[in-house]
Parts: structure tokens; sequence; C-alpha cells
């Protein structure tokens, strides 16, 4: 069977939309890799995302998700638009603003614009989904940001993010594990076993960590997701710790506080031209006083097909009254 052309791949790439691609080697994670992710999983730093636990055999070695693969591309997606501040914009720390959403909730769920893209990727490619190629998007026990980094889209930053050079982080990860060889991958053996690669942009910048507030990133390129506004306002059930409310500050769904610190964002992030993650016009319509309101119908109508379904509308019920409360104090 001949080899796969990396050129007509990334070609391909930049066709449908993806904002970066590479291509790596699959197999087990270097030993430092593996051995952060078993730390993680035992300090418990994960929280109540049990789901980490599970299937980690294939978090650790990607080839276990497809019989006989070869090849793992990697691709990148922008998400970024200019509601909130883009680039070197600060917004004033004293100005009321309105209530928000996470960046990248504004559009349809990621999720789904990614598998659609990467299975147009395929067809594209002539492959066909199942025994000879798998697509992911956030969708699978893979380790993204490593995989994406040894592809050579970038470097994972103190934030915990992938940081693209010369754009930023604001960008979805999308994978597909193929079974067919390519004839250029962009994972060298230098590259492959260097330890120190993770914040290899970040030199000595420290923004991420100044700005989160509830002290999440442990400056290493770890966190704490128990503590990760994130994780609380999404992925936690139950009752908000005390002084949530006040952490959130004008966000209710997600945090953009280490990305809109970050210089790589602050100096290069541009605004996305994928047409489905841009803001949904009922959602920037939406005003303080409208999401104080918010009912179950409401929820059900400006968010169909968001990923912000993943909080529930018991949840967003829950971030809303924690900010209404501290507003009222």
């Amino acid at each position: 069977m001949s080899k796969l052309s990396s050129r007509l791949i990334k070609e391909t790439a930049r066709r449908i939309g993806f904002s970066a691609c590479g291509l790596a080697h699959p197999g087990p994670l270097p030993a430092w890799r593996e051995a952060e992710w078993r730390r993680f999983l035992l300090e418990g730093r994960h929280a109540e995302m049990n789901y980490l636990e599970k299937h980690l055999e294939k978090r650790l070695n990607p080839c276990l998700l497809l019989d006989g693969a070869r090849t793992m591309v990697c691709v990148a997606l922008n998400y970024a638009h200019s509601l909130a501040p883009l680039r070197d914009e600060t917004p004033d720390e004293n100005e009321e603003n309105e209530w928000k959403l996470a960046r990248y909730a504004y559009g349809d769920d990621y999720h789904d614009v990614m598998k659609q893209k990467l299975r147009l990727f395929l067809h594209e490619l002539g492959l066909e989904e199942g025994a000879e190629a798998r697509v992911f998007a956030d969708t699978a026990p893979i380790d993204e940001k490593f995989w994406a980094m040894r592809a050579g889209l970038g470097a994972i930053g103190r934030n915990t993010q992938l940081i693209l050079p010369q754009a930023g982080s604001y960008f979805f990860l999308g994978e597909m594990l193929l079974t067919a060889e390519a004839d250029a991958y962009d994972d060298t053996a230098a590259h492959a076993a260097a330890k120190n690669v993770p914040l290899a942009l970040c030199g000595n910048c420290r923004a991420c960590i100044e700005a989160c507030p509830t002290k999440a990133l442990d400056g290493k390129g770890g966190m704490d997701a128990g503590r990760c506004l994130s994780y609380l306002t999404i992925e936690h059930r139950g009752a908000l710790p005390p002084g949530t409310g006040f952490a959130m500050k004008d966000c209710f769904y997600g945090c953009d506080r280490c990305a809109e610190a970050c210089p790589w964002n602050r100096r290069f992030a541009q605004e996305t031209n994928c047409p489905e993650l841009m803001p949904r016009p009922a959602l920037t319509a939406m005003q303080r006083e409208d999401w104080m309101k918010l009912s179950r119908e409401d929820y059900t109508r400006l968010f169909r097909k968001s990923a912000v379904k993943r909080a529930k509308f018991e949840g967003l019920r829950r971030n809303i009254d924690a900010l209404t409360e501290e507003n009222s104090r």
C-alpha cells in the first residue's frame, strides 16, 4: 500500500478550515508523561472527573484505540471571537461588565463541529471510518495536548493549554488515527524524547498563574481541577464551594482568565472564520437581567446543540444564583 502524502494531508486540512495540522507516530506515552498522568490521578487533582480514571491504558497508548494504527494526524481549529477582548485589549477591572460565558461556549457544540470536519477530512483523503481510521474530538481517552505537541503544533503552557506559536491557545484539538503510513512525520527523535518540551513557549512568564483567581495552576504545566472555575462551573455537581461566586466575577460558565492573560493570545489571537463557532445572536443579546431570570425554557432554546448542555440547567442556574447572591452584597 502506498504511503499517504503528508503535504496532501496538510493542504486538505487547510482547505477544510483547520488552523494547524501535524503528523506523529502513535505509541505509548514517554515515561515522564505517563508518570505525570499517574501522579495527577493518584493525588486526586482530577476532582470528580472519574472518567479520567477509566481506560487509562488507552490514554497511555492510543494505538489501543485502533488495531494497526500507524499515523496520528492532529489538527487545531480556532474558536476565538471578539465578543470578549482579544489581543492587547485589557478590560477595566472596575467596570461593571455584562455577565458572560467562556469564549468557546457561544457557538455550536465543538464536539459536533470538529467531528463533522474530521469526517470530511477522511472523505477527502479517500479513507473510510472504521477499520482503517478513527476520528476524535475530545471524545476518547487520548492525551490530546501531548499528541498535538508531539505532532509539532505547539507546546503545553503553564496554563495547561496547548499554545500555538504566533497564534495563541484559543483552539479546539482533534485527532485522526490511521492504519496507513505517511511519507513524512513532524515528530523527530529529539522532539519525542525531550522532557522539557512543555513550557517551551512560556519562558519565565507567569501571567496565567497570577491571573487565576482560585490558584488552580501549579506553575509547572499542571493544575488542581478541583480549584478551577471551569471545572467548578461545568463539571462539578452539587453546591459550589464558598467564595466561588466572588471568584467568577462576571463569567458564570467556564473561565478564560488564564488564556486572556497569556501574551501569546494578547499579541496574536485572531478571530475565527468558522461560522459554526461564531457567537450565536441569541446569546450575545442576553443581558445581566435576562440571565438572572433564566428559565428552563430559555435554557433549552438558547443552548440547543451547544456544549453548554454539559452543565445542565441545574448547574447553570446554580452558577447564576451564586453570581446574583454575590452581586447583592
